[in-house]
């Protein structure tokens, strides 16, 4: 039964992803779950892409067919969920508009109680930093898709080393592109193309980072 969301949304089938969703949701499957499910689907789409299977127009397609899945399993998702006290600032960097990976961990932390500001996409570093000013946010999450963007994200920790505000925010980078190389060229403390693992350093700096007591 599993595979056959999994595999739906693998093979971009749009009417069969959402009737599977909504049949999950009737036998009585979590929306946690369902999330589950669909993260795996995204994750195969991402890697044919790499292998050149896909194009950029399947990873679209892919995003569009997630985001229809979250309007039915949002509301089921974060409502009555306590909050662990954490804020998180998301965003996918300047110069790129795709936020799969990001929306999908955006319900992933919102499920676990974290408080999530999401910029949206295309952020200016700029913007980014005045997030982090203004919401004493002690997390900083950056997608980037496109290698070509990598640049914008070395800006952001620039101004906030500038600002006087790098020390105060843990900064993690996500997307297909990242590796140590980008690590240590953009200065971020953590990188991954895998959005579990992201999700598993989130928890992490939940347990060892102090939270401040404005976070809004």
């Amino acid at each position: 039964m599993d595979d056959q969301l999994l595999n739906a949304l693998a093979d971009l089938d749009e009417e069969k992803t959402i009737n599977l969703v909504k049949e999950y949701l009737s036998k009585g499957v979590s929306p946690l779950k369902v999330v589950e499910l669909c993260q795996q689907g995204v994750e195969v789409v991402g890697k044919r892409y790499c292998n050149g299977e896909y194009y950029l127009s399947d990873l679209i397609m892919s995003e569009e067919i997630l985001k229809e899945v979250m309007v039915i399993l949002e509301p089921l998702i974060t409502s009555d969920i306590p909050s662990n006290g954490m804020t998180i600032i998301l965003g996918t960097i300047e110069g790129d508009i795709h936020d799969l990976g990001k929306n999908i961990i955006h319900y992933m932390l919102k499920s676990s109680g974290f408080k999530v500001v999401d910029l949206g996409v295309d952020v200016a570093p700029e913007t980014f930093v005045q997030a982090v000013n203004q919401t004493k946010a002690p997390v900083l999450g950056i997608s980037v898709l496109l290698s070509f963007c990598v640049s914008a994200v070395k800006k952001v920790v620039d101004l906030l080393v500038e600002s006087g505000l790098r020390d105060q925010v843990k900064i993690i980078v996500g997307g297909y592109p990242v590796n140590e190389i980008v690590k240590d060229y953009t200065g971020v403390d953590y990188y991954t193309n895998d959005i579990t693992k992201l999700f598993e350093i989130c928890q992490m700096l939940k347990d060892e980072l102090p939270i401040p007591e404005e976070t809004s």
